[in-house]
């Protein structure tokens, strides 16, 4: 179904290349999360980034809502015209603007990798807003997948380049405190995805090593045989993905 939406040009504007290599490298875990949130109405998005989420949910018959630090709404009008409200908000710090058990759901995608400060303020905030039995999806970079413990192995660092992002980064000042979300500030064990559930408050959770062998044509799908052989072995998988309930 999100091939068909996205083939028939429901999701995005087809000609941004970038929004294109987003959503073939976000395929796998885009349709997993359509699969857990069935069921779910109102569903909130932490950090949309260019909204591709928000369009497929959007086309599946989903309310959908959205905070983020950056405002995409003119730069991405094809997606974000589809959603029923918007808000700025830096979820480290600010209190989400909507009342307690409003969402079925809430998403936060590759997002808790770039926070400066600890994750529980922000998850417990999600963990609000949920209805009963609401559903909080987080997914995150693996730190002990295949690519990272290769690079330690010659000698390489996981992270971003040290001089442009660490070194010589300037912060992100906002209500007296700095801010580096250009960055991974920590990525996550499978273990520590658990603890971060827990610590928030969800009567339970379901953690795993999500399977990244992506939506490829051409040559490319060359590149899919490393990944499907990388997939054997699930915790050197790229990223970790787990859904919590309240």
């Amino acid at each position: 179904m999100s091939l068909k939406l996205k083939n028939e040009g429901k999701l995005y504007d087809l000609s941004d290349q970038s929004s294109e290599d987003t959503f073939r490298g976000s395929i796998d875990r885009f349709c997993l999360i359509a699969y857990e949130l069935r069921n779910c109405k109102k569903i909130l998005d932490i950090g949309p980034g260019a909204g591709l989420l928000l369009s497929l949910l959007h086309e599946l018959g989903h309310e959908c809502y959205a905070v983020d630090i950056v405002d995409n709404r003119q730069k991405f009008p094809r997606t974000f015209d589809k959603i029923k409200d918007f808000k700025l908000c830096n979820v480290e710090v600010d209190n989400l603007h909507w009342p307690d058990g409003y969402f079925d759901a809430v998403v936060c995608c590759q997002a808790l990798e770039h926070f400066s400060h600890s994750h529980l303020p922000a998850v417990r905030e999600m963990h609000r807003v949920l209805r009963k039995d609401g559903i909080l999806e987080l997914d995150v970079p693996n730190a002990a997948c295949f690519r990272n413990r290769s690079r330690l192995l010659r000698g390489k660092h996981i992270t971003y380049d040290y001089e442009k992002h660490y070194l010589y980064a300037a912060p992100i000042l906002y209500k007296g405190m700095s801010f580096f979300p250009d960055r991974h500030n920590r990525e996550f064990t499978k273990n520590e995805l658990e603890i971060l559930f827990k610590a928030a408050g969800f009567q339970k959770n379901h953690v795993v090593f999500l399977k990244s062998r992506r939506y490829r044509t051409g040559v490319e799908k060359i590149k899919s045989i490393g990944t499907a052989l990388k997939d054997l072995i699930p915790s050197l998988r790229k990223s970790l993905i787990g859904f919590g309930v309240k």
